[in-house]
């Protein structure tokens, strides 16, 4: 039997549910079990995708097309695992079933309640994982134990673990001890209280997972237990890291989380290698090239999970090439004022990723050509890549009204167009180019010499494309098609053979970067920005 792990957060939210789940099931993992994962989110919306950045960060998007939470971004950075459309499931998206079925008379006539029907579905979605091939699944809840939206969820946890068995169904419950400075001591009362509403809807934790800026003193644990209903031994400390998120999972296996997990589990306590991970860790903490500085141009700047995949892939190819990224933020707007060039000074490295709409993307396009002629690596994905097809039509090729048919419908170059396919598309949710596709490689360019392939698999999420009827006009001018479609439709990539670094690329390549191992192009753009700063011109 496939068993489960229930990740539940309780006083606030942005706790780190996400890290917290993922480092254990890292741990797990590098104990030799099979562990795949899972987030349940209780908002009414099916998915994340048209939610606003500023509401929701940024969004995932997985092999099979799913447009996901970003702390699926987490599960695979940090356990190395593939998520997928059952890895992530929202109340909207489970109440959408439910009234299909009914709507269908799937329910014979009965009135259609929020239990048993709408938990019901829960737990199937709890268990979608399940399979022969998979030892443990960790189901984290989004939200806070408390909230109204949340209770089916908890319900179905309920519920589940008795049809499993407890010892096949684990409770952990993430919380925060906070630190009174006025008063100088740190508070349990709110975890009480959190698990209190836990324990009224049925669900006694087993482990508790304590969030805190200090170090606990034995008393708070040994009380936390007493009024929790928690063995002391089970009651963890984790405590702000101070240099990097991946030293969680490390902090956690010192304490044993993951041997407490197998043992309440019934599970053969197996080796544990982490020493990869703990010499990342290292690197991270002790690089031994110094510090690169890398501009992120952006629209959603003053949100930093809404490129969160962007950050953590820079962090990637930092640690591949032992140096420490120095990442300035920078809002998109603040470029197009007369002093917007000043904040670009002193960079080694520029990086323009997605986003929607016209806000903000003619300082895009100024910090591009900025880059294009300083001579300064470039990297840009998505918007990004379309923003250096405008600015290279505007600048080299003389097109002053060169845009994309998203934001000037009525410009004379459109260089950027709607796909063919999106244009008779009206819905808005999970219609987008989404998922996984080939792409086919130049002999000889920048991104063929990273990824040392003439062929690759990368995720996309857009609905605009460069324009075809273009492409002997960009060639002629200098700029490299680098990578194609299969059928040779598509523009993938655009680089500029007559710069140290300059490459843009339609698909989304932050999502498939991880510590262990960075992605081809944040590799090797972060060892260009090197470059540039070994040389200081």
């Amino acid at each position: 039997m496939t068993k489960h792990i229930f990740v539940t957060g309780g006083v606030v939210s942005s706790l780190g549910k996400g890290i917290t789940a993922a480092s254990i099931a890292m741990l797990l993992r590098s104990r030799g079990y099979r562990v795949s994962m899972q987030k349940l989110d209780p908002y009414l919306n099916v998915d994340p995708g048209t939610m606003s950045p500023y509401q929701h960060g940024e969004v995932y998007v997985t092999d099979d097309g799913a447009e996901t939470d970003l702390d699926l971004g987490h599960y695979e950075r940090f356990a190395g695992i593939t998520c997928s459309k059952a890895s992530n499931f929202t109340a909207g998206r489970i109440y959408s079933t439910v009234l299909s079925r009914e709507r269908e008379g799937g329910y014979l006539g009965g009135t259609v309640q929020v239990i048993p029907h709408v938990t019901n579905e829960v737990k199937v979605s709890m268990l979608a994982l399940d399979s022969k091939d998979v030892d443990i699944v960790i189901n984290e809840i989004g939200g806070t134990v408390g909230d109204i939206e949340s209770l089916p969820f908890l319900e179905a946890i309920r519920e589940l673990r008795q049809e499993l068995g407890f010892e096949n169904a684990l409770s952990i419950h993430l919380t925060l001890i906070p630190y009174i400075k006025a008063a100088g001591e740190m508070k349990t009362k709110p975890s009480q209280q959190s698990v209190a509403l836990l324990r009224e809807i049925g669900i006694i934790p087993d482990i508790l997972v304590c969030r805190t800026e200090r170090s606990m003193e034995e008393e708070h644990k040994v009380k936390l237990a007493l009024f929790c209903n928690v063995k002391r031994d089970l009651v963890f400390e984790e405590k702000d890291v101070e240099n990097s998120i991946y030293e969680v999972p490390v902090e956690l296996a010192k304490q044993g989380v993951d041997k407490a997990i197998l043992r309440l589990m019934g599970l053969p306590e197996k080796e544990l290698e982490i020493s990869s991970w703990e010499k990342m860790v290292h690197t991270v903490i002790n690089p031994a090239e110094g510090l690169v500085n890398i501009a992120v141009v952006g629209k959603y700047i003053s949100l930093r999970d809404a490129y969160k995949s962007i950050y953590e892939a820079l962090a990637h190819g930092a640690i591949a090439n032992s140096v420490k990224v120095c990442i300035k933020m920078i809002e998109a707007e603040d470029i197009e004022t007369k002093a917007g060039r000043e904040l670009l000074k002193d960079i080694h490295g520029l990086l323009i990723p997605g986003g929607f709409g016209d806000r903000g993307v003619n300082g895009k396009v100024q910090a591009i050509n900025y880059a294009r002629t300083n001579r300064i690596p470039f990297f840009g994905i998505c918007l990004g890549m379309q923003c250096a097809v405008i600015e290279f039509a505007r600048n080299v090729l003389g097109y002053k009204d060169a845009d994309s048919t998203e934001f000037n419908i009525k410009t004379e170059h459109p260089v950027i167009d709607l796909m063919e396919e999106q244009r008779n598309v009206t819905a808005k949710g999970g219609t987008m180019r989404l998922g996984s596709y080939p792409c086919m490689l130049t002999p000889g360019t920048i991104s063929e010499g990273v990824y040392g392939s003439e062929k690759i698999d990368e995720r996309h999420r857009h609905r605009y494309e460069f324009n075809s009827a273009f492409k002997n006009d960009f060639e002629k001018a200098g700029l490299t098609f680098a990578g194609m479609s299969p059928d040779g439709t598509l523009v993938e990539i655009v680089e500029i053979k007559d710069h140290p670094w300059f490459a843009a690329c339609q698909f989304h390549p932050e999502f498939k970067s991880t510590p262990l191992k960075a992605h081809p192009l944040f590799k090797g753009f972060i060892k260009a920005a090197m470059t540039k700063r070994d040389k200081g011109d």
